[in-house]
């Protein structure tokens, strides 16, 4: 016969895949209900915590997360875009040179940074530089029960703490985004005129034909969205951290991780709802 701690055992063992699912999911409801009660505090925070958005956005921009002072993630984004716009134009011309049609290089890579390259390495960077501290900041706050003292004195954490931190970062990325799309250009256009031989002047008559305006501003759009979504989802792990200050720390690994998994997502759908399934080259009718 079977003893009754054997069943219990056994009974305890058939319910950890169900109890694992059940957590799962209450963890995608309670983060998903923060990302809406924080996009929906947003005005209110402008609103009523002015200087603190402000603040933010001195904090991103110069602080200790610093966007733009040296060695933060402005250098970060220079030398990724560098690197990726590159590696684009050495695949670039050698892909071309095998079909013969080397002069559409400037079309590519006017095309292949402004819509996909500069957006994604603007928001990797800055998830691993301003969202990691995002997550630390607010992890640290709730782990030593300063939320909890926020609450208590009738201010509403998630505008003050979430809602300020994610327009800092939207206000913040474009111009790190301008500095990253320079770079790929200038990266690109080395590589193939003076690595590769192409022809400047064709290259740069391509490149002028296919790039628009309205490129750019879906771009830029593309990063603005980005930052909200990195910023979303590194306050929210901060939000909910718990297990003293290593739990902090599994947070941010969690919510980096989150965050590129939601960048690669993003981006082909928005890729998608803006250019379209079948997308038009500006000034080639094709």
């Amino acid at each position: 016969m079977v003893g009754f701690d054997t069943m219990v055992r056994v009974r305890r063992q058939s319910t950890v895949p169900a109890r694992a699912v059940y957590g799962a999911l209450v963890d995608v409801g309670r983060h998903v209900t923060f990302y809406a009660r924080t996009v929906a505090s947003i005005p209110f925070a402008l609103t009523r915590y002015r200087k603190h958005v402000l603040g933010q956005i001195s904090e991103v921009s110069f602080g200790t997360n610093s966007v733009l002072s040296g060695g933060g993630t402005i250098g970060i984004v220079f030398a990724m875009s560098l690197a990726a716009a590159m590696m684009l134009g050495v695949e670039t011309q050698r892909g071309l040179e095998l079909v013969g049609m080397t002069t559409m290089s400037g079309m590519l890579s006017a095309i292949a940074n402004t819509r996909e390259l500069a957006p994604v390495v603007v928001a990797i960077a800055l998830a691993a530089k301003v969202g990691t501290g995002f997550t630390a900041q607010i992890g640290a706050m709730r782990i030593s029960d300063e939320i909890d003292a926020l609450d208590a004195m009738a201010i509403r954490s998630i505008p003050f703490l979430a809602g300020t931190r994610v327009l800092a970062a939207m206000v913040c990325v474009l111009p790190i985004f301008m500095v990253g799309l320079l770079a790929s250009y200038l990266s690109t256009r080395l590589v193939i005129v003076f690595w590769g031989g192409a022809s400047a002047g064709t290259y740069d008559y391509f490149f002028h034909l296919a790039l628009s305006p309205q490129d750019l501003v879906y771009a830029a759009l593309k990063a603005v969205v980005f930052a909200a979504v990195v910023s979303l989802v590194h306050c929210a792990y901060g939000y909910y951290a718990s297990g003293g200050p290593a739990g902090v720390g599994q947070a941010a690994g969690r919510a980096l991780r989150t965050a590129i998994l939601a960048i690669g997502i993003l981006d082909v759908l928005m890729t998608f709802a803006l250019w379209g399934l079948v997308p038009e080259i500006p000034g080639m009718g094709v």
